[in-house]
């Protein structure tokens, strides 16, 4: 019973350890990167599509993405994608290849951008906090319903702990390790 609270509690905050990653990879650091452009669907005959399921993205250099439509009537709706989205970003058409060029981050957007990597981080440290508290509950339940002794309930909630300093520890690394990104020029 204990190890499924604890084994459950693992899981879940090891989720919101891989969905901190998920949401910070979107925020750009000034470098070219092909999942700077993942949330963009584009209009494919009628229907939303994902720009990676309609064309290659690739990496040209540090600060050009380059983009090559399977289909070359694609290369409008493309561009209009975009520019419609909200990265600000401004596509060159070059024959079959689009070219994407990223600007440099200025020191305020940068500022910025850590404020909102601070406000991620501080949402997976609530959430992993969030489900100590329901681990330490179904623990508190099971002794109530003398499932477990006090000890038992005592020992499991410490480990509960010791679980939560560790993932909190996770958040902390990974915050660094984008902050440092993105302060770096």
């Amino acid at each position: 019973m204990i190890s499924d609270i604890m084994k459950s509690a693992e899981s879940r905050m090891q989720k919101s350890i891989e969905s901190l990653k998920n949401e910070l990879t979107k925020i750009r650091t000034g470098r070219a990167h092909p999942s700077l452009l993942d949330h963009i669907s584009v209009d494919y005959y009628g229907t939303p599509t994902a720009l990676s399921q309609v064309a290659n993205i690739a990496i040209e250099d540090a600060r050009t993405l380059s983009i090559t439509p399977w289909e070359k009537t694609m290369i409008g709706p493309i561009e209009k994608a975009i520019h419609k989205s909200d990265l600000g970003l401004n596509p060159a058409v070059a024959g079959t290849v689009i070219r994407v060029p990223v600007p440099a981050l200025t020191e305020e957007r940068r500022r910025d951008l850590v404020k909102v990597v601070k406000n991620e981080a501080e949402g997976s440290r609530v959430a992993i906090r969030n489900i100590r508290r329901d681990a330490n509950g179904e623990l508190k339940a099971l002794e109530k319903d003398k499932t477990i002794s006090e000890d038992e309930e005592r020992r499991a909630e410490e480990n509960v702990q010791k679980l939560t300093d560790k993932y909190i520890k996770e958040v902390e690394a990974v915050f660094e390790k984008k902050e440092k990104d993105l302060m770096a020029i």
